[in-house]
């Protein structure tokens, strides 16, 4: 079995991850951290997990004691919790926050559909960001074919569960209900990573993403068009995407028209390609709790153990 840490283990993701792990196969949960809840029952937080587990957060973490970390704290918090302590030889680390996307300090991005081959091999994984995950997936086959070739315009809207547990102004159900959004306009941090990702399959890509975020009045969920130049007919398009990601597990080519309903829940994201004048359109849904944070984190931790990619991750969408 592969023993488990979770840093941050009272947010979100990290709730979402236990919720993956503690049915996980080939994995089990040695240690939950959390200082402020330290002593608790895992439950007692995320009380969906209520009957699934007995484990309670611990205030410190035995890092010798480990095989894979999970860093799940605010973005920033990876880099100072390395800053006081030595990652032990063999440990394997998995990053969810933004501190090494840029694969500094050895990282892998940790994108499958993009970097499969080095997540096998990897020690240290920085996993992606929701958004960016959407985005990318929406043009990487353009860009590994060489077909960007003017600005791309994106939008995305995400649920509420993307800005985090801790409350704010703009997650108050009173506000965020029957609501709607943008924040952030052309400056999103995940910018930083789209970008990168698509110069290094395309250097000569001379354009901008041109992105729009926007908060949705739902939970849970993304869902984010993409639209740029493109010479190819409709048919060519779909051909050129359903190639790209014919091996992958998780990302598919839906013939209609994609909704969020069939990816929440799941670690799939679905894409609807069309074209429309000069312009190839491309919708992206996923789940940001699962294939945009802790189920690609826990895919990660499958490719890098050498496990089939989808262990404990054959999720069913909610739909109703």
């Amino acid at each position: 079995m592969i023993r488990i840490g979770i840093t941050g283990a009272a947010g979100y993701t990290a709730g979402e991850l236990l919720r993956l792990l503690v049915n996980h196969p080939e994995a089990q949960v040695a240690a939950a951290w959390s200082e402020s809840h330290a002593g608790e029952p895992v439950w007692q937080v995320h009380e969906g997990l209520f009957g699934e587990t007995d484990l309670c957060f611990c205030p410190s973490l035995e890092l010798n004691d480990l095989d894979v970390l999970f860093l799940c704290s605010g973005h920033g918090k990876s880099t100072e919790f390395w800053a006081s302590r030595e990652r032990p030889a063999g440990l394997r680390v998995i990053d969810l926050a933004q501190d090494y996307r840029d694969e500094h300090d050895g990282y892998v991005y940790g994108l499958p559909e993009y970097n499969r081959e080095r997540l096998c091999k990897a020690q240290l994984v920085a996993n992606p960001g929701c958004f960016a995950t959407a985005i990318q997936l929406a043009l990487l086959p353009l860009a590994a074919a060489g077909l960007l070739q003017s600005d791309v315009e994106a939008t995305g809207i995400t649920g509420s569960t993307g800005a985090g547990q801790k409350p704010t102004a703009t997650t108050h159900f009173s506000w965020r209900a029957d609501n709607l959004s943008s924040y952030k306009v052309f400056e999103h941090q995940h910018l930083q990573e789209i970008n990168r990702t698509l110069h290094l399959l395309q250097p000569g890509f001379g354009g901008s993403v041109n992105f729009v975020p926007m908060r949705g009045d739902f939970t849970r969920g993304i869902f984010a068009t993409a639209y740029t130049d493109c010479p190819l007919t409709e048919s060519e398009a779909q051909r050129l995407y359903a190639d790209y990601y014919r091996e992958a597990v998780f990302t598919h080519v839906f013939p209609g028209e994609a909704d969020l309903k069939q990816a929440v829940n799941t670690n799939k994201c679905l894409l609807s390609v069309r074209k429309r004048g000069n312009k190839i359109v491309v919708t992206s849904v996923l789940d940001n709790l699962l294939k945009g944070a802790s189920g690609q984190a826990v895919q990660n931790m499958n490719l890098m153990c050498g496990l089939p990619e989808e262990t404990g991750l054959r999720l069913k969408a909610s739909g109703f």
